[in-house]
């Protein structure tokens, strides 16, 4: 026997595994289920998602984007109908279309006006299964007409007179925004005697002699366009009169004693009376047939004007206004009829159907007056359309007979009447799809035993599948007698037991085929506890141990924790846990109280309890000296609103005396379980009188103190709630600023609960633009603490409030504080940007600031780029890599440290918000002179001979200009460190290599090296080197060798070494007194030539320095087997310079200027040279 599932209703139990992915039937359609891959299959007839709006009123100075985009399988086509005709988009070059979507983009920026794309746009998607059709979409552009030409009289009145200035705008699209002000942009004061009324006119009740003023302006502004047009000046001269006769109030306007007003259903219903009289008199609105709306009325300018917002049928009938003063009182009557564009009672929905199937579509609008309702099918009146023989149309509902697959198509319903239209498109699609299961295959269900089990299977199919649930491979189909089949493919186990557990199979059948899903069901044995923690009794001080032994499923893992009072265990040392054991030692009386042990697994958990009582030990005859004990006995009496008594009997002083009473309260609505200071008491006082909030849930306890230390706290006592009341207090900290360029996010710190006073607190957020008319706007929120207010102008100051309020009232008038909307990116350039080149590093820039208004947020400052291309000697290419420096504020020039001699600059200047960086100012370009270069990269002195030395060097690594010649000097330094004549040479620039010809032979000479610009000298390169000796002297060396041998020229020798060893040391002992040596004093004798220059007439030398970078000699340095010396990096220094540069500057915007001060490289001394002189050297001396 087989068991279908037929459509029918049965509720599952929330705490059950979720049902997802279910199909049903009603009122015969189906549902198609969310899932991805199986709608990516299903064929659909089109659905409009998005479109623009019917009434689209867009910026002349900007594109049109119409917007029409749908969804459908496969994707819709889209085409276009423009006053009613088809609007061929091919034939115009300035339309496009969005790939893929229906959205039009009309590029009227670049030519075109918008005014000759105005007219009805509708948007039509298709494909194979239908058209769907957009609403009408009127495209207007807005306009903002100036001012007509007038020439305004003079007005000159007596005091007490009534007044109307007439302000009568020009026709804009959208209407202007009407306000009056001064000459200096300054709102003209308002109040109950000089008000605006709604047609823009401003209104004296009457005149007083400070009214007197030339310059009554009436602005209008246009918020499409961001423009404001004003009106002429109008003159007005009060005279004072010698008296003014009081008189009684009449209506300015309305004119009469009754009129009649018209507003559509959902809008803001505003009536207006404005009445003169002397003294000037006040009005008051009363309905003459019923009460005015709560929460939906505001009054306005001083109450002439009476708004209701979202305002429906009801609201229609009699309104009257009263107007009142000392001397009389008079009424205006009002007829309010509420109208009603048509609006959704029940809107036509998709519909998918299986062939054969029957079905309907309806579609119910209502109206004032009621709504005419009209089909059409793929966007043609079904009159016309091509007849369906399943369809049968009955006013607002269609019925469908037998459906087939050439049935598909889309509906729409149109409920017009004078006050506008509703569009709604229904698709019917009619599908025949084979079973599908959509449930994971193999999927594994645990569940415990004796409790119920549910198996999915997620189906779909059209038509409707039956499904039939099997146990085992060979099994028959389940019964219901046994099992619970859901609608939606779930078998339910009503009470699974160890004979459940195995492997179901789900199969759905409908005429197209068949589809089945195997899942797998484990049953587990439930987890107990076996030995459960016992009652226990102990004393102060010992130790207690509770016990709690588990069994489980084998094949799940449990976790067994320790609550004491359901809460966490205190964490303290005292207490341990074992495997199956809770140990407390050092027992208290705080940690008396119910101890639970629970044990869960992943499928289920268990507990089980037990109560520890700790009492006193034995009492000892010495008497005790302790913190008091608790009071107790708690009791509230004259319970009040805002106050309450509370008494307590005190505890045990424990032999110290209690000198005061601690008094606490708990909120348990708010805050349960955290504990206030209220108020102390004396310690010989058991009652007090306590003051009290609103809206809390009040719990007190009570705590002695005397010398010793403060008791435990008593007991709580019963809990008292007061009455709500209005909040006393606003929310503090609030703010606006923009986080996009067109909103504004008010944030501000919410109340907590206790500063609630009641239920449903809520914020009432208010805003309005600083410096224009509009009224302030308001909304009531949730208790949050952000707003967002969209739509908003860039970079605009606005006012915010924000006011508490709960279900009983509203706080006081909350302080107004300003914020700004959200900034946007500037808009222009600096201009007039030139560059001073001051010397070959340094330069500076000059710019004109931009205008405010275009920063468009907060000023941060102006930031200029500059970067070099390549060096101008186009010998040292660069990567172009550019610099940033960042003046804050509102500098107009600024310094460039740093820069590079000899180059080609460009820079150009950026403005600087809160949201980042505006265009850059035209590129300027500017080149730096010439500065003095670097030393030579390296020198080497190769193939020395008897007389001649080779000297060969690398240019310098930064020329800084062009080389003009290289200068080299160079003089002897003898054996005794004494230094000869310096000579000087020029060598051309395009040099690399030079030989010194007839130098003396085996002589040691002192080079320095440096190249020249036409900007001065570089920095110079040291080095020394050695002549070859003459082959003659060596050979006569070589025949005197024999002499060495001899015993009495070692002896000789051996007696030498020692003297001169004394010698030193005796030297080393005066120099350490500060005397001076003999060559120290050659050295004094003997300057180096390029720390004192040559004296130009005689060719002299001056004092020679002995500072330690000048002393070679002296340093016992060697030169390395290559000759090379290599010039040092150099130190870099920070130079500040203070003008523009706010002291640092870094990668993110500014620059560390480096200035090098090169320094001479200390010279070094070659291999050959300065070694003691041989024996042999030693006897030629002697001969």
């Amino acid at each position: 026997m087989q068991l279908e599932i037929m459509p029918r209703k049965k509720r599952l139990s929330a705490g059950r595994v979720p049902l997802i992915l279910f199909l049903c039937q009603m009122i015969s359609a189906l549902d198609v289920p969310l899932d991805s891959k199986l709608l990516e299959d299903l064929v659909q007839p089109p659905t409009i998602t998005q479109q623009s709006p019917k009434d689209y009123i867009v910026d002349p100075r900007e594109n049109i984007v119409i917007q029409c985009e749908a969804k459908g399988k496969p994707p819709p086509s889209f085409s276009w109908t423009r006053n009613g005709t088809h609007f061929d988009i091919d034939k115009d070059p300035l339309v496009t279309m969005k790939a893929g979507l229906g959205t039009l983009i009309i590029n009227i920026m670049g030519e075109g006006k918008a005014e000759t794309y105005e007219g009805v746009y509708q948007c039509t998607a298709r494909n194979e299964r239908g058209a769907a059709i957009s609403n009408n979409i009127v495209v207007r552009p807005s306009r903002s007409p100036l001012w007509t030409k007038e020439k305004l009289e003079p007005i000159t009145l007596r005091s007490g007179q009534s007044l109307i200035l007439p302000c009568r705008p020009p026709v804009g699209l959208p209407p202007a925004i009407i306000f009056w002000m001064d000459n200096s942009f300054q709102r003209l004061p308002q109040s109950e005697r000089v008000s605006q009324g709604l047609n823009g006119d401003l209104y004296f009740s009457n005149v007083l002699p400070e009214d007197s003023r030339e310059d009554y302006i009436c602005y209008a502004r246009f918020n499409h366009t961001q423009t404001i047009q004003q009106k002429q000046p109008i003159s007005l001269k009060v005279v004072l009169a010698k008296s003014s006769r009081e008189r009684p109030p009449t209506f300015l306007t309305p004119q009469g004693n009754a009129s009649n007003k018209e507003e559509l259903r959902g809008n803001v219903l505003s009536l207006e009376c404005i009445a003169e009289g002397l003294p000037t008199p006040i009005i008051y609105w009363i309905k003459e047939d019923g009460t005015l709306p709560t929460n939906r009325t505001f009054y306005r300018n001083f109450q002439k004007t009476l708004q209701i917002t979202q305002v429906s049928e009801a609201d229609s009938g009699k309104y009257q206004c009263i107007a009142k003063n000392a001397l009389g009182v008079i009424h205006h009557t009002i007829s309010v009829t509420v109208k009603a564009a048509p609006y959704w009672i029940m809107a036509p929905q998709n519909l998918v159907l299986s062939p054969g199937e029957d079905g309907a579509l309806v579609c119910r609008a209502n109206g004032n007056p009621k709504p005419r309702i009209s089909w059409l099918s793929n966007g043609v009146p079904i009159e016309i359309a091509p007849d369906d023989p399943s369809r049968k149309i009955n006013g607002d509902t269609i019925i469908f007979s037998s459906v087939q697959e050439r049935s598909s198509a889309v509906y729409q319903c149109n409920a017009s009447n004078e006050y506008g239209y509703l569009l709604g498109n229904a698709f019917v699609n009619v599908l025949a799809e084979p079973p599908r299961i959509l449930t994971s295959e193999n999927t594994l269900y645990q569940v415990i035993a004796n409790r119920p089990a549910l198996l999915d299977c997620a189906f779909f199919g059209s038509p409707l599948p039956t499904i039939e649930w099997f146990k085992g491979t060979k099994g028959s189909a389940l019964r219901e007698d046994t099992y619970v089949l859901h609608e939606n493919g779930t078998l339910e186990i009503p009470v699974a037991q160890k004979d459940s557990t195995g492997t179901y199979t789900c199969v759905a059948r409908n005429k197209l085929g068949m589809a089945k899903n195997e899942v797998h069901l484990e049953i587990k044995d439930p987890t107990r506890i076996i030995k459960q923690p016992e009652y226990a009794v102990v004393q102060r001080g010992s130790t207690v141990s509770f016990e709690c032994k588990v069994k489980h499923d084998h094949t799940l893992i449990p976790t067994v924790i320790w609550l004491k009072d359901n809460g966490e265990l205190p964490s303290d040392g005292r207490f341990t846990v074992d495997k199956d054991q809770l140990v407390v030692a050092d027992v208290s009386d705080s940690d008396g109280g119910t101890y639970t042990c629970v044990a869960n697994t992943t499928l289920d958990d268990v507990s089980a309890s037990a109560v520890l009582s700790v009492v006193a030990p034995t009492p000892t005859p010495a008497p005790i000296y302790d913190v008091p004990n608790p009071p107790f006995d708690l009791e509230l009496t004259d319970q009040l609103d805002k106050s309450v008594q509370l008494s307590w009997t005190p505890g045990d002083d424990n032999n110290s005396p209690i000198t005061k009473f601690i008094i606490e309260y708990e909120d348990a609505m708010h805050e349960a379980g955290l504990w206030h200071h209220q108020t102390e008491v004396p310690g010989t006082q058991t009652t007090a009188q306590l003051k009290l909030s609103p809206y809390v849930n009040y719990s007190f306890r009570v705590m002695a103190e005397n010398s010793l230390g403060r008791s435990l706290p008593s007991e709580a006592s019963e809990q008292y709630l007061t009455k709500a009341a209005e909040p006393d207090k606003n929310p503090m900290t609030v703010e606006g600023l923009g986080s996009e360029p067109d909103n504004l996010v008010i944030t501000w710190q919410p109340l907590n609960g206790f500063e609630s006073n009641g239920p449903g607190l809520q914020y009432k957020v208010s805003w309005r633009q600083k410096d224009g008319d509009d009224e302030w706007t308001s909304v009531v929120v949730a208790n949050v603490s952000k707003y967002i207010v969209s739509g908003t102008p860039t970079f605009v100051p606005y006012l915010i409030k924000v006011q508490a309020l709960n279900d009983v009232g509203f706080a006081p008038e909350p302080a107004v504080v300003m914020g700004h909307s959200g900034e946007d990116l500037p808009m222009v350039a600096p201009g007039n940007v030139h560059v001073t080149v001051v010397n070959s590093t340094l330069a500076e820039v000059h710019w004109d600031p931009v205008p405010l208004k275009s920063v468009r947020g907060h000023l941060q400052g102006y930031r200029i780029y500059y970067w070099t291309d390549q060096n101008s000697s186009k010998r040292n290419r660069r990567h172009i890599e550019k610099k940033i420096l960042t003046f804050q504020g509102s500098k107009t020039h600024g310094m460039l440290p740093g820069l590079e001699p000899f180059s080609h600059y460009t820079l150009n200047v950026r403005v600087v918000n809160g949201k980042g960086e505006g265009p850059a100012s035209p590129d300027r370009v500017f080149h730096t002179p010439e500065g003095v270069p670097s030393a030579p990269s390296s020198l080497k002195i190769v193939n020395p001979t008897l007389d001649s030395l080779t000297l060969e060097w690398d240019p310098p690594s930064h020329p800084n200009g062009i080389l003009t010649e290289y200068t080299l000097k160079y003089q002897p330094i003898n054996s005794t460190h004494e230094l000869g004549p310096l000579v000087d040479l020029k060598i051309p620039a395009n040099k690399t290599r030079w030989t010194l010809k007839n130098l003396n032979f085996s002589t040691r000479y002192k080079f320095y090296f440096y190249a020249q610009t036409s900007a001065g000298s570089g920095s110079q390169i040291t080095e020394e080197a050695v002549t070859t000796v003459d082959e003659g002297k060596m050979a006569m060396a070589s025949r005197q060798v024999d002499i060495a041998t001899q015993g009495w020229f070692i002896g000789l020798m051996c007696a030498v070494a020692l003297l001169i060893l004394i010698l030193l040391i005796v030297c080393f002992i005066r120099r350490n007194k500060g005397g001076k040596y003999p060559v120290k004093e050659k050295e004094d004798a003997h300057p180096d030539p390029e720390i004192q220059p040559m004296k130009e007439d005689d060719g002299t030398f001056g004092e020679y320095s002995d500072a330690e970078d000048h002393k070679p000699l002296k340093k016992g340095s060697r030169t390395p087997s290559d000759r090379t010396v290599k010039k040092e990096d150099s130190d870099d220094s920070l130079v500040d310079y203070g003008e523009g540069v706010n002291g640092q500057f870094n990668e993110d915007g500014s620059f560390i200027g480096q200035y090098s001060g090169k320094k001479e490289k200390e010279p070094a001394e070659g291999n050959e040279s300065s070694e003691a002189p041989s024996p042999v050297n030693a006897m030629n001396s002697f001969v």
